[in-house]
């Protein structure tokens, strides 16, 4: 096939999935050689795609710098980010399982963070054990999509470019020539990469009103203390495998944050710190209570009060996020490197979308982070930030020998949950410590034990002992 012949098969092929997608008017008799029923947009079509042989990108260059060789001999910062992507079985609510696809063994995958003009050194390499081919997409960059393709079992891709552009931006399978990218990505294939910006961020002004009504101007330092939500869904049959069809009516099964639905509640030592017993549940929906869920046990995130806190906010998924923390207001919005709104409610984010969100808890207390679509909320998108101590724990924390002294948040007694805690950047602020929370394979948890993180299903029978 010559190069001709094989640019308009592929601009055919994107005019069928114009079709497939969109339900267009576009008639069948205009794409040549097919005969495709529109009425149904489902499985049944991405199969024809499937026996084309996929779409295949034709696309002209793009205009930045990709040479490998170049961009390291050009004296800006190299960051190697290194994924494997393979398939998995990782557990959901219910004490059921799914068929997962990861980069290297969790969902979502490792978060790259790097400044403002690094170059990005990504390499994919797909094990010759794994069932499919897998690419990798990586929304930071402004290169040809050729570079995206997907890799064989056994094969190993890498590509290179420079990070223009500051923000928060999703990374994804990019499928087989796009063929199956939305299972890839809808069972775990997706993460972020964070683009500092090159002169760091700005302080954070939060106006605030004295007795009397006058307005005040209160600023915070540029430093804060990072979180990370991705937020996506699950379509999966009963047996835990993809559902397309589920898919294309937008019927979930889940909601999930992080790749879990309600991995940010209480668990069972919540239960007995602040009610005395272990059973005695504190938040309605605690579906990872026990010890023996070890990285999976639900972890609650902690904060200090008046601290200046960052959360790095992506959509991964299909259905808007409508972001906001109930009990609070948003300080600030940035996207891109944009400031997009100040003392706001909730933030709308569309599908492979990201927002970054600053603020400041002002109150002791328990505040909850949703996607405020109800049926989101419901199914899994409530995620909760603890406030200073709001229980009064530290006396009895200090008086069991659990603590020292009194601390400002409870994340220097139990850490904050690994998953949830972005790479250290040149304006964070660092978690008192961390703990091993996330869907992660028992290979990856094990590692990260072995690198200092804390396995809380150890230590809290040690807590729980102590204060009995």
């Amino acid at each position: 096939m010559n190069k001709r012949t094989s640019m308009l098969f592929s601009i055919a092929a994107v005019a069928v999935m114009g079709v497939t997608l969109f339900g267009s008017t576009y008639t069948q008799t205009q794409i040549a050689g097919q005969s495709l029923d529109v009425s149904k947009l489902d499985v049944d079509v991405m199969e024809k795609i499937h026996q084309m042989g996929g779409l295949q990108l034709v696309m002209p260059q793009a205009f930045a710098e990709t040479d490998c060789g170049v961009l390291e001999s050009s004296g800006r910062n190299v960051v190697e980010f290194n994924l494997e992507g393979y398939s998995v079985e990782l557990p959901i609510m219910g004490g059921k399982t799914f068929n997962a696809m990861t980069f290297n063994g969790q969902v979502p995958g490792p978060t790259l963070r790097v400044t403002q003009g690094d170059v990005v050194k990504m390499t994919l390499h797909i094990p010759d054990w794994e069932v499919t081919g897998h690419g990798n997409d990586m929304h930071a960059s402004q290169i040809s999509a050729g570079a995206f393709e997907s890799v064989n079992p056994g094969e190993t891709s890498q590509y290179c470019y420079i990070a223009e552009a500051a923000g928060i931006f999703k990374y994804h399978c990019s499928g087989v020539k796009l063929v199956g990218m939305d299972q890839h990505v809808l069972s775990g294939m997706y993460g972020i990469a964070i683009v500092d910006p090159a002169n760091g961020y700005k302080k954070l002004m939060v106006e605030k009103t004295s007795g009397s009504g006058e307005l005040d101007r209160k600023f915070y330092s540029a430093d804060a203390l990072e979180f990370q939500l991705q937020y996506n869904q699950l379509y999966l049959t009963p047996e835990g495998n993809y559902d397309a069809g589920a898919m294309f009516q937008h019927h979930n099964t889940a909601t999930v944050v992080n790749g879990m639905q309600f991995g940010y509640v209480p668990n069972m030592a919540h239960n007995l710190l602040v009610n005395g017993d272990t059973n005695k549940n504190i938040f309605v929906a605690q579906p990872w209570n026990g010890l023996e869920n070890k990285q999976y046990q639900s972890q609650l995130m902690f904060v200090e009060n008046d601290q200046h806190v960052r959360l790095f906010i992506e959509n991964q998924g299909n259905e808007p996020v409508y972001f906001h923390i109930v009990g609070e207001i948003l300080d600030r919005v940035t996207q891109g490197n944009r400031v997009q709104s100040a003392a706001t409610e909730t933030w709308l984010i569309g599908g492979s979308q990201g927002a970054i969100i600053d603020l400041v808890f002002d109150e002791p207390g328990v505040y909850a982070g949703v996607n405020h679509d109800y049926a989101a909320i419901y199914t899994g998108a409530a995620s909760i930030w603890v406030a200073g101590d709001p229980f009064g724990l530290n006396p009895v924390l200090v008086e069991k020998g659990v603590i020292e002294a009194p601390v400002a948040s409870y994340a220097y007694a139990l850490g904050n949950p690994s998953d949830s805690v972005p790479p250290m950047g040149m304006n964070s602020i660092a978690h008192p410590a961390v703990n091993i929370h996330g869907l992660y394979t028992d290979e990856v948890a094990s590692e990260m034990q072995e690198n200092g993180a804390i396995p809380l299903w150890e230590v809290i029978p040690v807590v729980a002992e102590m204060l009995s």
